[in-house]
């Protein structure tokens, strides 16, 4: 009760958490709620490049799609992304950070080191580089981006899992003839499920921004796939003068990144223990 207290009084955990949801019900509901659903997939040329008004409320592209309807249908996508890749980029992760920091041999410093490798390039050019290597594809993009974001995960179990190795409730367990599976699964995980979670946040809006910098490039969703790194790719040369063409992926891809962030930060300040900064945000 008191961390939800707490939860309900921090402002920018509550923004982003408002954020989030519109993105959830867009993608859910996009049927319903877009004006022309037909336009995700077929287009009307004679249409083209109209700016927002009263029936096309976010104007056309250069096809003559209606931008809103297509917004929402990349919200899907963009969900996908993030949920599937940052799910994977979890799953690889967090056991190999476990196991590297409840060892201390040969092994686990070994498990370092490649994590090591992984981090010494940007993430960003190491996920291009597979994605181009693969080609075009969603299913490349989400492989691309959770080959190169799990070592994230790892350093960070890494690091919590040698804090707490040397507890005392660490220790007792061993003595009582716990497994290091049962010690790690039972004990440590536990202890340190809030900072994943807060990674885990934070993690899905640096792998949308990353999804979207890869659409941009080409690398993303073919078309006519609504992807709004794509459509902010395919308006540049249109710009100034249909300006609303990069102006509405843009601002969602802000808005979104934006809300993931805030609701970590907020999260963190919640959940983290260790953390306190003489009174919450928003109180």
């Amino acid at each position: 009760m008191k961390s939800l207290r707490r939860m309900l009084r921090d402002r920018a955990l509550l923004t982003g958490l408002v954020i989030v949801t519109l993105l959830v019900l867009a993608a859910v509901f996009a049927s319903p709620l877009s004006t022309f659903p037909e336009h995700v997939t077929s287009f009307d040329p004679s249409q083209r490049l109209k700016p927002p008004g009263e029936r096309f409320w976010l104007g056309t592209d250069r096809m003559g799609a209606d931008i809103y309807s297509r917004l929402l249908f990349g919200a899907r996508l963009t969900i996908l992304v993030a949920v599937v890749a940052t799910t994977f980029a979890v799953v690889i992760g967090v056991p190999i950070g476990l196991v590297a920091g409840y060892y201390r041999n040969w092994f686990s410093d070994l498990l370092m080191r490649v994590s090591d490798v992984f981090l010494a390039v940007p993430q960003i050019v190491l996920a291009i580089a597979i994605a181009q290597t693969l080609g075009p594809a969603i299913q490349n993009v989400i492989l691309a981006l959770s080959v190169t974001y799990w070592p994230f995960w790892a350093r960070l179990v890494y690091a919590e899992t040698r804090s707490l190795r040397n507890e005392v409730f660490i220790e007792a367990a061993i003595a009582m003839g716990a497994s290091p599976l049962r010690v790690m699964v039972l004990h440590v995980v536990p202890s340190i499920a809030s900072s994943i979670i807060v990674r885990t946040t934070i993690g899905m809006g640096a792998t949308i921004l990353a999804a979207a910098s890869l659409g941009f490039l080409g690398l993303g969703a073919p078309p006519p796939a609504p992807e709004w790194g794509r459509m902010i790719a395919e308006s540049r040369e249109f710009l100034p003068d249909a300006w609303w063409y990069a102006t509405a992926p843009g601002v969602a891809i802000l808005l979104v990144v934006m809300g993931f962030n805030l609701l970590g930060d907020g999260l963190r300040d919640v959940l983290d223990p260790r953390i306190r900064r003489g009174g919450q945000r928003g109180g």
